[in-house]
């Protein structure tokens, strides 16, 4: 799996960067679907006017709007009302699946309900995820970010990859999201764990873990 988690979409040069050296040709050469599922469970973000500007490429999170040669929606809550066969072939010939941010938990259950969770490890396609894109692929996401709550409760994640995330630290329209909040959430972590600025992602191909910065971030290991 190629996978580049930011905490705030493509939005600065060593992220750019990044992307365009996990594709396989050029962004302008590259079919994209994003995927805006995760906002709707978010108070803040969905559903309405910024759903649809994460659509239609006109956020403040590049990621959508980088030159794509096309891009589809895919939207997970619709998925298992259909035949696999009507979306399946679509997501095994994408090259970037760009996901939203939103709630952690609500992108979880709507990745596992539709399918998609399983069908994940097995894709050639770039995964781009933004805050709870990223932090969906963690094993766990912390009660400090519990918003919706799944029906067994709990903050289990997909855990495709070994550490959780804590994103858009010190960002100022986040008074809580502070370097003490993180060490304290950490702390109840299994595993390690980052607290990543919006000027960081994390880069991971087959298992390699490389953090990408132009801003503030910290590892917490255990």
């Amino acid at each position: 799996m190629k996978l580049l988690l930011t905490s705030a979409g493509v939005n600065n040069k060593s992220i750019h960067d990044a992307l365009t050296g996990m594709l396989d040709k050029p962004i302008a050469e590259s079919t994209a679907l994003c995927i805006p599922t995760a906002m709707y469970g978010h108070p803040w973000v969905g559903p309405g006017v910024r759903t649809w500007d994460f659509i239609s490429g006109n956020s403040e999170n590049p990621m959508v709007d980088l030159g794509w040669k096309s891009v589809g929606v895919l939207e997970l809550t619709a998925l298992p009302s259909i035949d696999e066969e009507r979306w399946m072939p679509l997501v095994k010939e994408t090259d970037v699946l760009l996901v939203s941010g939103g709630d952690a938990l609500y992108l979880n259950y709507w990745m596992k309900k539709s399918g998609m969770a399983e069908l994940l490890p097995s894709l050639k396609a770039v995964y781009v995820g933004m805050s709870a894109g990223s932090m969906v692929m963690a094993p766990h996401i912390g009660e400090f970010f519990v918003g919706w709550t799944p029906p067994g409760g709990g903050d289990d994640a997909l855990g495709l990859v070994d550490f959780s995330i804590f994103p858009h630290l010190d960002h100022e329209m986040l008074p809580h999201n502070t370097m003490a909040a993180a060490e304290k959430w950490a702390a109840g972590m299994q595993g390690p764990a980052y607290a990543v600025d919006d000027e960081t992602a994390i880069k991971v191909i087959d298992g390699e873990v490389e953090v990408v910065s132009e801003g503030n971030w910290r590892l917490f290991s255990k």
